[in-house]
């Protein structure tokens, strides 16, 4: 086998979402987790339930002033950046969402046999914000046109996604997806192939905090990596 069949051949190894019976086992123990975002200087994760838990989810509960919803569109890093900038935007952190493999770690993940994207949560205040700018800005700040991949980035890690918390957030990325489509065809974009759907249906439905050195990366890291091969179209007004 030639070295080209070689590549073709691991990319689409990277590319093929693994089924359920085959991720890897994981473990029970999750991630440490420091005590607060760096750059808002807030929980990046919410409050324990009555049971003492952090939910279905596993991101605890946020209180009746604040939504949050699940993005995924490349590279963490770069996505989590990109909103914890959002005048309104409460928190931010990094993680994995829609795969299987209980509280997987960075190298599981990229190996593209755990299932998982990496994923930023938001959490945001209405008041300040809305979930329609966000979604909006989501959209046009990467290229969810590129399946499984984004620009050099290749791999089920790395493809978009919205997972919402509740049926507004999936009602909403699905119209915006479905109006923001004849834009990017008529550039010459192919078709969007965001995964949306909520949270709960996605994998296991739950959201993995990534480790330490993931959050807030491109804070502590300014001049890290960023991949992010926006299409420049901005939504009709």
């Amino acid at each position: 086998m030639s070295i080209f069949d070689r590549l073709l051949a691991a990319s689409a190894v990277k590319t093929a979402m693994v089924p359920r019976e085959n991720a890897l086992p994981g473990r029970d123990t999750a991630m440490p987790l420091r005590g607060e975002n760096l750059v808002t200087h807030r929980p990046m994760r919410g409050t324990p339930d009555a049971t003492g838990g952090f939910g279905a989810a596993g991101i605890g509960e946020w209180g009746p002033d604040l939504q949050a919803v699940v993005l995924a569109g490349g590279c963490f890093w770069g996505i989590e950046e990109i909103f914890w900038q959002q005048p309104g935007v409460y928190t931010t952190a990094v993680g994995y969402a829609g795969g299987y493999t209980p509280n997987p770690t960075y190298e599981e993940v990229c190996t593209a046999q755990t299932g998982h994207t990496e994923s930023a949560l938001i959490v945001f205040d209405p008041a300040k914000t809305t979930l329609k700018h966000l979604i909006e800005l989501f959209f046009t700040s990467h290229d969810p046109t590129q399946e499984m991949r984004q620009g050099n980035d290749v791999g089920t890690q790395y493809r978009s996604a919205v997972f919402g918390l509740d049926g507004e957030a999936t009602r909403l990325a699905v119209a915006t997806a479905e109006r923001y489509e004849p834009t990017l065809r008529a550039a010459g974009y192919g078709p969007i192939t965001t995964e949306i759907v909520p949270l709960a249906e996605a994998g296991d439905g739950h959201f993995y905090y990534a480790e330490d050195v993931h959050q807030q990366y491109l804070f502590t890291n300014p001049n890290g990596y960023r991949c992010h091969v926006s299409t420049g179209l901005a939504f009709d007004a």
